[in-house]
């Protein structure tokens, strides 16, 4: 029997939390919990699902839910959310439906894609998520030309970019960081850090202290974030949040993680990362630091734990069997939505 992995525990007092979260910060320490319990039943149910041929592809965020969950209860309604490939809790969060989410990952005639788009891409406009690209970094540029057409607007809302460790290496991350400054415009910059571009580990990436030092030479605050303690996330990308929102420009946060699966259903990292690294990342599991600290504050009883595992499991296996209820695709839908109809102001 493996030896049981110790969690390291968040660094906060009661009193603490107050001055990181304010007034309330018991409710928001409920709700995260409930989300992050959310995402971890769905990306085991879908990776099982995967496995058995009942949906194609599957990118999991475990490991990472306290990076989505704090963006989704940090940003507002007006806010425009530009996604890297494990950020759909941000999605829901914000109020996507967990069924038309099932409905895209089964890819049926429901998906609001229409089986469009590959597994993990949702699109969520209702929310202002954006469906994302799988060419590396793009969503970055396309965030600065969001917090663009914000600031023709006249609008408060911010545009937030999500991206990996690997996409810093990319064209995208230069050109967004770069105009994003010149133009100070309304953007927040999230690096996702879990320290493998799939196999290839950060260090052998770039020979900088952090990712957060770069952002130094496009005249831009950066910070690196615990990004498996949701309170540091949601102080960090509020601070961040607000300092965009009142005219001030772009920030760039590097969000240190620890992926705790493959990097995705086609993905075999044993073949690759050190001996030690599923218990080191096990050890800074995002989900289970809060509810260690939870129980030790008297906020959490294990009955009502469970109870809460029992609900999101429960709300995955009925989205799943809606989803699955569907039928696909019908194929005249291949050249449906496509072109706008004449006289019309969207698409048809």
């Amino acid at each position: 029997m493996a030896a049981k992995v110790e969690t390291v525990p968040l660094p906060y007092s009661p009193a603490q939390m107050t001055t990181q979260l304010g007034p309330g910060w018991e409710e928001t320490l409920r709700s995260a919990l409930e989300w992050m319990t959310l995402g971890r039943a769905l990306d085991a149910r879908m990776q099982g699902l995967q496995r058995q041929g009942r949906v194609g592809f599957y990118g999991a965020a475990t490991g990472q839910e306290a990076v989505a969950v704090g963006a989704g209860l940090a940003t507002r309604p007006e806010d425009w959310i530009l996604p890297g490939l494990r950020e759909q809790l941000v999605a829901l969060v914000r109020g996507h439906s967990l069924v038309d989410y099932a409905h895209h990952l089964f890819a049926d005639n429901l998906d609001p894609g229409r089986g469009r788009n590959m597994p993990c891409h949702p699109t969520a406009s209702e929310v202002h998520y954006v469906s994302m690209s799988s060419v590396i970094g793009t969503q970055i540029s396309h965030a600065v030309g969001v917090a663009y057409g914000i600031r023709l607007q006249h609008k408060l809302g911010v545009a937030v970019a999500f991206f990996g460790d690997g996409a810093t290496s990319a064209n995208d991350f230069h050109a967004g960081l770069n105009l994003g400054a010149v133009w100070k415009l309304p953007v927040v910059f999230c690096c996702v850090n879990n320290q493998w571009a799939i196999s290839l580990p950060v260090e052998k990436q770039t020979a900088a202290p952090s990712l957060a030092t770069k952002s130094a030479a496009y005249g831009i605050a950066g910070r690196q974030v615990d990004g498996t303690d949701v309170v540091a996330v949601l102080h960090a990308l509020g601070a961040s949040l607000e300092t965009a929102r009142s005219g001030q420009g772009p920030s760039f946060l590097e969000f240190l993680v620890y992926r705790m699966t493959p990097h995705s259903s086609s993905d075999d990292p044993t073949r690759y990362q050190p001996k030690g690294w599923a218990d080191r990342a096990a050890a800074h599991d995002p989900v289970e630091r809060l509810a260690a600290w939870m129980t030790s504050a008297g906020l959490l009883t294990p009955e009502a734990r469970e109870e809460m595992r029992g609900r999101a499991d429960e709300k995955v296996r009925a989205a799943v069997a809606v989803a699955e209820a569907a039928p696909p695709p019908t194929p005249p839908s291949l050249t449906e939505d496509v072109y706008a109809r004449e006289g019309s102001s969207g698409a048809g």
